[in-house]
């Protein structure tokens, strides 16, 4: 079975308390020079969708990519939560701190999409990160800088999430990478698990 979102995909930055505290050193740093009062989204467009199972295309250019495994809030009618959904935001390695560029998270295939929604609490889950096997990462959600309440409600301060959005709880700072030909699993109790192989594009 296949699911793939049928509205816009929000990711957001700083909401894991690792990456807060990593970064919270340069906060003071031009040309914010405060630390972010609101939340801080980024989109990931449509043609980064990849379905659990399917190969993911790295560019020549791409030595490695950084495994950003988190939770999707599905969003429903009337701006409600319908559920969540495993997902893992891949992006280049980079420096930028707040607000990173398209070239390093939008390019085609680099959202892995778990391949079905369900009625979980998303501060009870916990991920763990396999590449080709091995267990490298174990991310939990139960200590966020902002709550999955507390982030909704915030982002609606702002704009307005529709049915089919989904808005994602943020990665931890501390990402495994992986290279074409690595296997990447994200395994969750509470989400099932989710499975793709990064290939290198053919020339």
């Amino acid at each position: 079975m296949t699911w793939l979102p049928s509205g816009t995909v929000y990711g957001t930055l700083l909401n894991q308390r690792s990456e807060y505290e990593a970064l919270a050193p340069h906060m003071h740093d031009a040309p914010y020079k405060a630390p972010p009062k609101a939340p801080v989204l980024y989109v990931k467009t449509a043609n980064t969708f990849s379905p659990a199972g399917a190969a993911i295309p790295l560019p020549a250019r791409v030595a490695e990519v950084e495994v950003g495994a988190t939770v999707g809030l599905v969003i429903g009618g009337r701006g409600q939560v319908q559920g969540c959904v495993l997902l893992n935001d891949l992006s280049i390695p980079h420096a930028s701190l707040f607000r990173p560029p398209v070239k390093f998270k939008c390019l085609d295939g680099f959202l892995g999409i778990g391949s079905d929604v369900r009625a979980v609490d998303p501060e009870s889950v916990q991920i763990e990160v396999h590449v080709n096997g091995e267990l490298r990462e174990t991310v939990r959600f139960d200590a966020l800088v902002r709550s999955p309440r507390q982030l909704l409600a915030d982002v609606a301060g702002f704009m307005t999430l529709g049915e089919g959005d989904v808005l994602m709880l943020g990665c931890d700072a501390s990402r495994p990478r992986a290279r074409a030909g690595d296997r990447v699993e994200l395994r969750s109790a509470a989400l099932g698990s989710l499975s793709n192989t990064l290939a290198a594009e053919a020339a």
